[in-house]
């Protein structure tokens, strides 16, 4: 089954990756694997997110209001890389939604099973977002979906089920769950970034 991440990753236009490499000091095959392993967690939890309907509506109306109008994605990671602050590009604010207080963890989670580091999976997860939540505008928000926080559940939802299919259900769980002990499954991250980049440079 095609799933958002694997849909989005497809999409990176030439030349996206290695940016994001020297934006982060890396190579463009750490930059790969990582991105790899980061966009599930994303996605997996945005689909978490917008199992309830007051979840999906929020997201559906933060879409709406700042994603709608972005550019595409070169023309915003052009943008987020050259720095440029607002609320469409403002990667730790939409981190903060999405994770609640466990961001921190997540990203340390992410930079110990990348070899990263926390900082600079952080600085990762924070170009990712901003660029993930345009394409989703449009990607969700086109074909008379507009509007339809029903259409937008469903199409993360299936998201969610694969992320638990592929294993990193248990990390997910850890990292939403306020009450949890906050212990990321690096090995549910590892599984589900080398599934995701199965066939891919």
């Amino acid at each position: 089954m095609t799933t958002l991440s694997n849909e989005f990753l497809s999409q990176l236009p030439a030349g996206a990756v290695q940016q994001v490499a020297s934006q982060l000091g890396v190579d463009a095959n750490q930059a790969q694997s990582a991105i790899g392993m980061a966009l599930p967690l994303l996605m997996g939890a945005l689909g978490k997110n917008a199992s309830q309907p007051q979840g999906a509506e929020a997201l559906l109306g933060a879409l709406s209001r700042d994603h709608g109008a972005s550019g595409g994605i070169n023309d915003l990671l052009g943008v987020v890389l050259g720095g440029a602050s607002s609320r469409q590009t403002d990667g730790a604010g939409i981190l903060g939604h999405i994770f609640g207080g466990n961001t921190g963890q997540v990203e340390q989670g992410l930079g110990r099973a990348t070899g990263l580091g926390g900082d600079k999976a952080g600085m990762l997860m924070k170009i990712l977002a901003p660029i993930v939540m345009a394409w989703l505008a449009k990607r969700l928000l086109s074909g008379g979906q507009s509007g339809d926080a029903n259409a937008l559940s469903a199409a993360l939802g299936g998201e969610a089920r694969a992320a638990q299919q592929s294993g990193i259900g248990g990390l997910l769980g850890s990292v939403l769950d306020q009450d949890g002990d906050g212990q990321l499954g690096l090995s549910d991250v590892m599984k589900i970034g080398s599934s995701l980049l199965g066939g891919k440079r």
